[in-house]
């Protein structure tokens, strides 16, 4: 190929790819340049106020609400990471089966994702809530729980993880479940029929063949859990705004509420990138353990 053919497809594909870069730069890369530049200034609602360097990265370091929002945001990770893995998996098993409700099991798993979080926390508020929720009501119906009795999840500091982990879990399951069944469908079947061959059981099959083939999936699922897991903001905000005492506000709605709430813009796009370098940390770990694993 001549230098003009190859200069003349370059330019080409360059023409093909400028509105995009344009656009992530203007949309992506600029916003992360003007954040960083943001934190190093003491800056309000109404503007940049003065050049304070790396005060705004020192000063989160004796914040007790940080820490306290960074623990919080830590424990919903630890409850609800594993269980949307764990769960996602036995739903794509059992939605991947051949039988007669295999398109409709997909459908009702995966259904819940496309309600918004407004709705999604909408249905969990009134579902987990005293006196007039479905859960209370259903209790007593079934004289498990006392007329005189309520259940108060909202309000319970450990009670009101299980409605939030629960609510997520239900409502963001179904991506990573089709995760899960497009790698099961990967799968070459011969590879069953073989094993049945040799008298291989189903339990053997799963944790020898099935489970080792999907362990790629599990590596990107479980990257994928943590970073949403460590971003989480709209639910919580919408189901307890945070409560009770603040025992569930997550480091986002306390960056969100340090910068429209107390004015202090400089400080949460500071803590921003405290929370990018967390995420980037745990992202180039699981690359690294990826990596390792593959080698072997």
């Amino acid at each position: 190929m001549s230098k003009q053919r190859k200069r003349k497809l370059f330019f080409t594909a360059l023409a093909f790819m400028l509105p995009f870069l344009i656009l992530y730069t203007v949309f992506t890369i600029w916003p992360v340049i003007q954040g960083f530049y943001v934190s190093m200034h003491k800056w309000g609602l109404m503007g940049k106020q003065k050049y304070i360097g790396f005060d705004n990265y020192i000063k989160f370091a004796g914040d007790k609400k940080f820490w306290s929002a960074l623990g919080n945001t830590c424990k919903f990770v630890v409850i609800t990471a594993p269980m949307l893995v764990i769960i996602a998996l036995i739903l794509a098993l059992l939605a991947n089966r051949q039988t007669v409700m295999k398109k409709g099991l997909r459908i009702s798993y995966y259904l819940p994702s496309i309600l918004s979080v407004s709705v999604a926390s909408f249905i969990a508020k009134n579902t987990f809530s005293p006196y007039n929720g479905l859960l209370n009501g259903v209790l007593h119906q079934l004289h498990i729980l006392p007329a005189n009795t309520e259940l108060q999840f909202l309000l319970d500091p450990k009670l009101v993880w299980v409605v939030i982990s629960v609510m997520t879990v239900w409502w963001t399951i179904g991506f990573t479940m089709m995760l899960y069944i497009s790698a099961l469908q990967d799968i070459d079947m011969g590879i069953y029929e073989a094993a049945s061959i040799d008298g291989a059981t189903s339990t053997q099959q799963l944790f020898r063949i099935t489970l080792p083939l999907l362990r790629p999936t599990t590596e990107l699922v479980v990257l994928l859990q943590l970073i949403a897991c460590f971003k989480v903001f709209g639910q919580i905000q919408l189901i307890t705004g945070g409560g009770p005492a603040g025992s569930t506000k997550p480091l986002i709605q306390y960056i969100y509420e340090t910068a429209f709430s107390k004015n202090n813009l400089g400080y949460a796009a500071a803590m921003s990138y405290v929370l990018f370098g967390i995420l980037l940390v745990l992202s180039l770990a699981q690359l690294i353990m990826q990596k390792r694993g593959g080698d072997k």
